[in-house]
């Protein structure tokens, strides 16, 4: 009986943290999702390239977290000395899938970039998990992808510009790959690490280290920009609320949720995304957007639901 009232206490702990790493997650997707119209806002009124306006997001958010975590900077270090390939692994694929991602817009437009990198992301993560437990995914796991998959596809389809160009359609999507297998592989790198290292030191390595790796890019593409004082409040949020914030969330949350299954929530960014775009640029709300939003929320639901049902280890 003792044995019993032991283990209630800690199954229902156990599903608490699992339920705050789904939240965690989705807020993380939510806050990504604003980074849309703040770049386009930044590109529009300072010419930028999104390679340089990356940079500013994460050298930013590298500047705000070292303050932050000035008293520990010695911890931070002694962190890094212990296990120094996964953390630089991690702060170098958050530098380079985003180059990835921007080199891929400019190529063959927003929406192959968008679905194939977002798109790609989940389906690797859930293969590789299937290959480390040597089982095939339930069918909720697998009908949760297809929808969140499938929602992706018409809410970038629809909202990308119908005159968009496509300069290296070829390249670009080599680039989009390229940006979904290192988005995939960072997820499931940094959710091992995340395990033994707190999210805030894990978000200040990485972001310093995904700065540094997107300096030269950025040095060649130009990083000038007038200090105004709505340039500045963009690039301040770009650093602190979505790259600061939510990858602090992001890495915490990835402590109880299976790789897969973050880069499944995380596809809300696209959905916010589109949502702020209709609200605050009064673009149109086409019905493929309705429906792949609808997609999406009921991925996101099901995944709420699974996690309620899974009995802890």
């Amino acid at each position: 009986m003792s044995t019993t009232r032991t283990a209630l206490p800690a199954a229902s702990a156990a599903r608490h943290a699992a339920r705050s790493g789904l939240i965690q997650i989705t807020v993380t997707g939510v806050l990504w999702g604003t980074t849309g119209v703040a770049v386009q806002l930044l590109r529009e009124g300072t010419g930028l390239s999104p390679v340089s306006i990356g940079f500013h997001r994460l050298a930013i958010a590298a500047l705000v977290l070292l303050a932050c975590t000035a008293g520990r900077l010695r911890t931070m270090l002694a962190t890094l000395r212990a296990a120094p390939v996964p953390l630089l692994l991690t702060g170098v694929g958050l530098g380079l899938y985003q180059a990835l991602y921007f080199a891929a817009v400019a190529w063959a437009g927003v929406s192959v970039a968008t679905i194939v990198s977002l798109g790609l992301a989940p389906v690797l993560a859930a293969a590789w998990e299937s290959v480390q437990v040597r089982r095939l995914p339930g069918r909720l796991r697998l009908g949760t992808l297809v929808a969140a998959v499938a929602g992706l596809v018409l809410i970038t389809s629809a909202t990308e510009s119908p005159g968009a160009a496509a300069p290296a359609p070829l390249l670009g999507l080599l680039a989009a790959a390229g940006s979904g297998l290192g988005y995939a592989v960072t997820t499931l790198i940094s959710r091992q690490v995340s395990q033994h290292t707190a999210p805030m030191t894990l978000t200040t390595i990485s972001t310093v280290v995904g700065a540094l790796t997107l300096a030269p890019f950025a040095l060649v593409a130009g990083v000038g920009l007038p200090l105004r004082p709505d340039t500045v409040a963009l690039l301040l949020h770009l650093g602190v609320v979505t790259t600061a914030v939510a990858y602090a969330l992001f890495y915490a949350g990835l402590r109880t949720t299976p790789g897969s299954v973050a880069a499944v929530l995380t596809l809300l960014e696209p959905l916010t995304a589109a949502a702020l775009a209709v609200a605050l640029l009064h673009e149109p709300l086409p019905l493929p957007v309705i429906v792949g939003g609808v997609l999406l929320l009921t991925a996101v639901a099901a995944t709420y639901l699974a996690a309620d049902r899974a009995e802890p280890r």
